[in-house]
């Protein structure tokens, strides 16, 4: 058996949150069976089991006693084992088993199947959207874009659906079946209405594409904000392993430009791999090497795995003076650690806008069998920065020195400065005053009006770590 700790990501399902995350792991392990016994259920769910005992972050939180072979599949008996954790919000989902060839796809080459787009709900008119369009998706070649919004969907124009009928019919589920599995060469006719109010009717073929980290057309931006220049970055995730050379290449710029102003916008991030995290703490670490970035603690039996992650030298870096980080719901694990590792270095000088996080201080290693394609990704330690401050299982919404709560403009494209959230993180760092975000309600994700990410019950490995990706 092969782990790793380079990984801490997020999943955020449609009915009830929850969160998960995985690394770059590959490895084997044998239950010692020979053949498809292997690969039974009873099997994966003992070695499920045994995982779990050995590494689980919180030993004290798990369902000692239920039987296995009450469950149909090693991920209801993985849920009921866990459960006690997750009634305590510290483990929402985190713990679940995955396909490793797609997930090292996914992380080695930025590669998945599907249309390339980024869905919201709005759950009190069941209306969806799309909050994101990937350009090398073949909805955006479609003519999906941000703001538009589907309307219905069939296999043949004979037979589309709308949306409300079947939200009406099936709720989320209905829709989830409407379009279809994540597989290349599904087709299906959208009916949608861009952002500008334009009706088409498209057909549309899933195919494997790359999955971008961070935009051509938006994902990098300088702003001249009164006599100052802004830059501004939309990182999409930290899953996708080419992420680093993204990140080098936006930083290279805002050095080149001498700025020390950002906005960063996580606001759709569910996380992803530690060392990209780590490496946006070495872009803007620049006069701070050496000094600590973050720490990773497990449980007490496995406390000879602890270890300090460090500031690194790289010709890229800047010292940012301020920085309004971009967040909502759907922000979580790496994203929340970036966020929480620079509140000791920037202190006032440092705001969350948007809503409240998600709330994930913990990440996973994984655990593979390749005779069974499975990778267990179990919650088996927590990350705190150099204050030793980590336990924000509610949000970075009270962590955070500074908040602003502002709306995600979905009918504004991501790096416009007009931008509902991105025009209230300028007005932070220009000095202006604004209203917090709320802290006295869901305790997991903070709501004005808004749009929730949707998510299967039963994500793909990209799901998982791309909130909302379809």
């Amino acid at each position: 058996m092969k782990i790793s700790r380079t990984f801490i990501g997020a999943l955020l399902a449609f009915v009830s949150s929850g969160c998960g995350g995985g690394d770059n792991s590959q490895g084997n392990s044998s239950s010692g069976n020979d053949g498809v016994q292997q690969c039974s259920i009873l099997d994966r769910q003992n070695w499920s089991r045994n995982v779990i005992d050995e590494w689980y972050l919180f030993p004290n939180l798990i369902n000692n006693s239920v039987n296995p072979a009450n469950f149909s599949s090693a991920q209801e008996y993985l849920d009921a084992l866990v459960a006690p954790a997750r009634a305590e919000d510290k483990d929402r989902g985190f713990t679940y088993i995955t396909s490793a060839s797609e997930e090292d796809e996914l992380i080695n080459s930025g590669s998945t199947a599907g249309f390339g787009i980024r869905l919201v709900v709005d759950s009190d008119n069941s209306r969806v959207f799309v909050s994101e369009a990937f350009e090398n998706g073949p909805a955006f070649l479609a003519g999906m874009d941000r703001g538009s919004e589907l309307l219905a969907i069939g296999s043949t124009s004979a037979n589309l659906q709308t949306i409300a009928s079947l939200f009406a019919s099936g709720g989320a589920a209905a829709v989830f079946d409407a379009l279809g599995p994540s597989e290349p060469g599904v087709t299906r006719v959208i009916q949608f209405r861009t952002a500008e109010g334009i009706t088409l009717e498209q057909n549309i073929t899933k195919e494997e594409y790359a999955l971008d980290p961070v935009s051509n057309r938006y994902g990098v931006k300088i702003f001249n904000d009164g006599n100052k220049q802004v830059g501004y970055l939309n990182l999409r995730t930290f899953i996708v392993g080419g992420a680093d050379a993204d990140l080098r290449d936006a930083f290279d710029q805002f050095s080149a430009q001498g700025i020390s102003e950002l906005i960063i916008d996580f606001r759709y991030n569910g996380g992803g791999l530690i060392r990209i995290a780590d490496l946006m703490g070495d872009l803007m670490g620049a006069g701070r090497v050496g000094e600590v970035w973050s720490k990773t603690i497990l449980r007490e039996s496995k406390s000879s795995e602890n270890s300090t992650t460090t500031i690194r030298a790289v010709s890229e870096a800047i010292t940012p003076t301020k920085i309004a980080f971009i967040g909502r719901g759907g922000t979580a694990s790496a994203s929340e650690l970036v966020i929480n590792s620079m509140i000791p270095y920037l202190g006032g000088n440092i705001a969350l806008i948007g809503t409240n996080t998600f709330g994930k201080p913990v990440g996973q290693f994984g655990f593979d069998r390749s005779e069974c394609d499975d990778r267990l990704r179990a919650v088996t330690f927590k990350t705190v920065n150099a204050d030793d401050q980590g336990e924000y299982f509610s949000g970075l919404g009270s962590i955070v020195p500074n908040t602003c709560s502002a709306a995600d403009d979905i009918f504004t494209q991501l790096g416009d400065p007009t931008e509902a959230s991105i025009a209230k993180a300028l007005d932070f760092l220009a000095g202006q005053s604004c209203s917090p975000i709320s802290q006295d309600k869901d305790k997991i994700q903070q709501r004005e009006k808004t749009y929730e990410l949707f998510m299967p019950r039963q994500p793909t490995a990209a799901q998982y770590q791309i909130p909302g990706l379809f």
